[in-house]
């Protein structure tokens, strides 16, 4: 039952797609590491159509990456389409991309998860020896003569 309703679902999507515009484009997506070059096995790549107003059309399509980090569609209509790009153990890519050639390579450099910010730890913009906000002075010391 599953598999029906995802295969319904995807061709519903096509045909709106097929429906919206009358120019079709061929896309290929190669998947990397940023810090090395390497290609990403198994990342999904989910294609989201973007309306008019700049949101995101209802439903969208999933493709996985194959061993040298590569998918195709064919059948992609000319228009915004937004690219959202997982893999496990590297950031979530995101963006909007203008479908307007008949065949485009879109390629993705995935990065590694960052660390959170934290304004409890030093940075490397903070100095070491940047004096720190002195307290303002005790009226009832008893250090002050009277």
């Amino acid at each position: 039952m599953r598999k029906l309703a995802i295969g319904l679902a995807t061709a519903v999507f096509l045909a709106a797609l097929a429906l919206a515009q009358d120019d079709m484009a061929l896309l290929s997506f190669v998947v990397i590491r940023d810090y090395n070059g390497k290609p990403i096995r198994n990342a999904s790549v989910v294609m989201h159509p973007v309306e008019k107003n700049g949101k995101q059309s209802k439903g969208g399509l999933q493709l996985k990456t194959d061993a040298e980090g590569k998918a195709n569609f064919d059948g992609v209509p000319y228009g915004k389409l937004r690219i959202q790009v997982l893999a496990q153990g590297f950031q979530t890519f995101g963006d909007d991309y203008a479908i307007d050639k008949p065949t485009m390579e879109i390629t993705v450099k995935m990065k590694r998860p960052q660390g959170q910010y934290s304004i409890y730890e030093e940075h490397p913009e903070q100095k070491k020896d940047e004096p720190q906000a002195q307290k303002p002075a005790d009226n009832n010391s008893k250090d002050k003569p009277q």
